[in-house]
């Protein structure tokens, strides 16, 4: 392979990489600005302090947690049922369209659109145990 050939084949394959690692790193989200999702879009309904729930459960921990956990939060015979273990991707789906998720869920939110907000919020719930 001729030299220049070879470098315009490693810059693209450079570019590839960086667009790649750039989008990889915008879905894992960022804390800090999920916190400002979670304060603008859960906190009125839901803490993430252990042991401190609002109008919905705490959320402290709900990664890797099965649905209707927490024995002093009375939730819907849905949740209850459901056999939902909280992953990450579960949640996202969850967060989008919870009436979707969760037919006859008692949640009273439509979702957030937003995939990199979604992203954000649950980079702040993981960082939360």
């Amino acid at each position: 392979m001729p030299k220049q050939r070879f470098s315009s084949v490693a810059a693209a394959g450079a570019a590839v990489l960086l667009v790649l690692a750039g989008a990889a790193a915008h879905a894992a989200g960022d804390p800090r600005r999920g916190a400002d999702v979670f304060a603008t879009e859960c906190a009125e309904c839901h803490s993430v302090k252990a042991g401190k729930d609002k109008k919905g459960p705490s959320l402290f921990a709900v990664l890797g947690r099965p649905s209707a956990a927490n024995p002093d939060f009375v939730y819907s015979d849905a949740m209850r049922t459901s056999g939902i273990v909280w992953t990450a991707e579960r949640l996202d789906a969850y967060v989008t369209a919870p009436k979707r998720v969760m037919p006859g869920g008692k949640m009273k939110y439509d979702g957030l659109a937003d995939a990199a907000e979604r992203a954000d919020l649950l980079a702040f719930l993981a960082a939360q145990h």
